[in-house]
């Protein structure tokens, strides 16, 4: 708070309160932590705090040691006091490690990640096209489909007849966002409403459709370029990563649900000074469900 020049919540303000109890809590999982790995004979070594105080300095100030004790002094923080903070953090990750060790992740989940993420792993079909859309209003923002057909229609045959599409769009298009550049989209399949995607892929490249019906109004549409066909990178080339993402998330949970049985067993085995007791969390199981008989 005094680094960043904010007052200090009072003591018996809801503000002063929570951050207590968030702090009693780390206190208490602190050394929670530190007696699970003390049975399991996990330690931290100088040695393994002199690198995480050099990979600190490193990515946070360029290795530069007078910038990192002056931002150390601004902020209130002794050298000391930052090295205990980064030995906690060893210990947990050492103690992440080690609860987490027997977590695999089978063929069977790889696969399944991979069939069910196919969009993460390759493209779907593309063209480029152009279109004037003609949407007619009513009033307000409701479309008047019979009015925009017939000058869909209109449109349509001036193209038929050879007038020039980027000249009719930027006169007539009911589509701001490339009526001044003729009209040109670049479409992936599924990206548009179905009626426009279904015609859009299905004509030929430079083939011209008929006005067709959207939400938006009626499409007059052109196919510019050849369908590019759709790709999917093999589970081959992905299998590693995804294997290291599905690890990642299932010791995250596995950890998680350990911390929760760890505070579990602990709990009623703690001992806090007075007014450093963690709130009370009400019984909400049961309600009285009981009639006043008056």
């Amino acid at each position: 708070y005094g680094a960043q020049k904010q007052e200090f919540p009072k003591v018996g303000t809801p503000e002063y309160q929570n951050i207590q109890t968030q702090y009693v809590t780390f206190l208490v999982q602190r050394e929670e932590f530190a007696k699970e790995a003390d049975e399991r004979g996990i330690t931290v070594s100088e040695k393994d705090v002199d690198k995480e105080v050099q990979e600190f300095l490193k990515t946070r100030f360029n290795g530069k040691r007078d910038a990192f004790l002056k931002a150390l002094e601004e902020q209130g923080f002794t050298e000391e006091a930052l090295r205990e903070t980064l030995r906690t953090s060893v210990l947990s990750q050492k103690l992440f490690e080690a609860v987490t060790t027997d977590v695999k992740v089978s063929e069977a989940d790889i696969l399944t990640y991979y069939q069910q993420n196919q969009m993460q792993y390759g493209t779907p079909e593309s063209r480029d096209v152009r279109h004037i859309l003609i949407s007619e209003k009513k009033g307000g923002d409701e479309v008047d489909f019979p009015k925009s057909k017939i000058e869909a229609d209109r449109i349509y045959g001036l193209l038929q007849g050879g007038g020039d599409f980027a000249a009719l769009a930027k006169a007539n298009s009911d589509d701001p966002s490339v009526k001044d550049n003729g009209g040109k989209l670049s479409i992936t399949r599924g990206q548009t409403v179905p009626e426009f995607d279904k015609t859009a892929f299905e004509l030929e490249r430079g083939a011209l459709s008929k006005p067709v019906k959207t939400t938006y109004g009626y499409h007059v549409i052109e196919a510019l370029t050849p369908v590019k066909k759709a790709t999917t990178t093999p589970i081959a080339k992905v299998r590693a990563s995804i294997r290291t993402t599905l690890l990642q998330e299932k010791k995250s949970t596995f950890m998680t649900t350990w911390v929760e049985d760890l505070k579990d067993e602990y709990d009623g085995k703690v001992s806090y000074a007075a007014g450093f007791e963690p709130p009370e969390i009400p019984d909400v199981s049961t309600t009285d469900t009981e009639t006043d008989p008056s």
